[in-house]
């Protein structure tokens, strides 16, 4: 760029005010490979049964990734990418999963207990018998996924989205459900679900009836 257009364009930027130029900057430094306990962070990475106990995750990109029996326990996967990946059976036991891709995972049997997945997008996702004790999906994405089986016992679910997900044989004693949308989702033999959720009255149409009074 031309010396003074240059001085023009920072001049433009040093006037604007703090709020209106927002600078983004990725900190993160990753190795090239990038391997963890012996498992290359990588997309369709074949590492079932592996330890990431602890390991720092954040915005790894695991699509596809096979991890069916692995220990994540408290790792940090924050904002990190794991469409489609396998991990069926992993201990995802205080793990960070906020804002996580995790559209299409299998997770069959995995342990999430005290699992932190806000604004998680997992769509289409199988958490089948899946122990979601003490975890939070505040606000979570899950239109579709298959929860049949799954523990949501003292689960924070508010707003969370459960649009067409199977929540068959479920249970969701002492979950926090308020806001959480249910639109078409199947209930049969869940314990503790708002089986008249879609007929009954909402829990902020009962708000306003009682400022009504």
């Amino acid at each position: 760029m031309h010396p003074p257009a240059a001085a023009l364009l920072l001049g433009i930027a040093l006037a604007l005010p703090v709020h209106a130029v927002e600078v983004i900057v990725n900190s993160i430094e990753r190795p090239d490979p990038w391997i963890v306990n012996g498992c290359l962070i990588a997309p369709k990475s074949e590492c079932p049964g592996v330890d990431l106990r602890h390991a720092d995750l954040r915005h790894a990109n695991l699509e596809g990734a096979l991890l069916d029996g692995a220990n994540l326990a408290r790792a940090d996967l924050r904002h990190a990418n794991l469409n489609g990946a396998r991990l069926n059976g992993a201990n995802l036991d205080g793990t960070r999963l906020e804002i996580a891709f995790m559209g299409g995972a299998r997770l069959a049997k995995a342990s999430l207990r005290g699992a932190d997945l806000r604004f998680v997008r997992m769509a289409k996702s199988d958490l089948t018998g899946a122990d979601l004790t003490a975890a939070t999906l505040e606000k979570a994405m899950a239109k579709g996924a298959n929860f049949d089986g799954a523990k949501f016992i003292n689960t924070d679910l508010q707003e969370t989205k459960f649009y067409e997900a199977n929540l068959s044989n479920a249970v969701m004693d002492g979950a926090l459900i308020r806001f959480a949308i249910f639109q078409d989702a199947l209930m049969e033999d869940c314990t503790g679900c708002p089986q008249h959720w879609q007929t009954g009255t909402k829990a902020w149409e009962e708000g306003q009836a009682k400022s009504a009074k």
